[in-house]
């Protein structure tokens, strides 16, 4: 069952609810009765999007069309900007796209997702392989439309060598899930699966992850942070798999995420599933509130309230993200969350 899958057969049974334990949080069935219609055929120029000058060139899908497929030959480096727009309102569409990153080749991929219409249904979803020794670094920044429905699903597989490093920045939506599958081989592979939450008003966003080691001696780094207020609603489900036989694997989870209204909520699952004996692992979640004591210190020193909590946020997801490889997307993530938290 997929979002992708009812809007191909306009079966809405075809949903996810929350009868599936990873949907429990994100129920589509029960929000949408009825779909749109089809998204209409773009026409018209393409504005700039949020990672305008700082790639080498642009693939763009919107309302479902555009490129499906994308390859970076063995040994080569490139940027590339990924966007994908909802240009029209009360529609659907579902898009798909694969990636492949040859042999010691290097990726840059700066994923965008606009929403430029309302009340849209789209889902996409994208299957990136890399080779042996390649590399990609995935920065996801999601702008919905806050009475959308987004869906966005990638599949990584990964060669012995290879790495992963991805950063998702998100608003959320009406309902919003930004899920990642990767496929660990071991064998000196490294995955970095980060991630920012900022959601605000009545919206909900989803960040679902699951990293299944299959070999011998990987590594796993991830860090997610949320902040949440009003009445919105932070989800985070992570799944680390060690498979029998995947020993010295090192994987280390961290979830952690700050609720500043009495209406917010945050639901989170951090697991791992370990069928192995000499491995390293360890998960950590925390779910709170803004230290008294800090606040206190900032408002001692003449800075008001708001901008205090403001300030404190900002430290708060900043760790993430420095985390970001790419000098450009990081300049990118820190301006969006500023203007987020209006600090400055």
């Amino acid at each position: 069952m997929s979002l992708a899958s009812a809007l191909k057969t306009g079966d809405v049974t075809e949903l996810p609810s929350r009868r599936d334990e990873d949907w429990r949080w994100t129920d589509l069935r029960a929000l949408i009765r009825v779909l749109p219609p089809v998204s209409p055929v773009f026409e018209g120029a393409l504005g700039a999007g949020p990672f305008d000058g700082l790639a080498d060139g642009v693939l763009a899908v919107v309302n479902g069309r555009g490129d499906t497929r994308f390859e970076l030959a063995a040994g080569l480096t490139r940027t590339v900007a990924l966007r994908f727009v909802a240009a029209a309102s009360e529609t659907a569409h579902a898009a798909r796209l694969s990636i492949e990153v040859g042999e010691g080749a290097r990726l840059v991929l700066l994923e965008s997702y606009e929403g430029q219409g309302a009340g849209y249904v789209v889902e996409a979803d994208i299957d990136i392989r890399l080779a042996k020794g390649a590399s990609l670094e995935r920065i996801v920044l999601a702008a919905d439309a806050a009475d959308a429905v987004s869906i966005s699903q990638a599949e990584v597989t990964l060669s012995p060598g290879a790495s992963l490093a991805q950063t998702v920045l998100t608003t959320g939506a009406k309902r919003q899930r930004l899920e990642t599958r990767v496929a660990h081989p071991g064998a000196h592979a490294s995955v970095r699966l980060d991630g920012v939450y900022l959601v605000a008003g009545q919206r909900h966003a989803d960040i679902t992850t699951v990293v299944t080691h299959g070999g011998v001696d990987g590594t796993t780094s991830q860090l997610i942070k949320g902040v949440v207020s009003d009445q919105g609603r932070g989800v985070f489900q992570g799944r680390i798999v060690v498979e029998e036989g995947a020993d010295q694997t090192d994987a280390r989870m961290g979830h952690h995420a700050l609720l500043l209204s009495d209406r917010a909520e945050v639901d989170a699952k951090p697991e791992l599933l370990i069928f192995a004996d000499d491995v390293s692992c360890a998960h950590g979640n925390t779910v709170g509130s803004l230290d008294d004591d800090a606040l206190f210190y900032a408002r001692q020193r003449g800075i008001p309230e708001l901008a205090a909590k403001a300030m404190l946020t900002e430290a708060f997801i900043g760790e993430v993200i420095d985390r970001i490889g790419h000098e450009g997307a990081r300049d990118v993530a820190r301006a969006w969350a500023a203007g987020r938290l209006g600090v400055g």
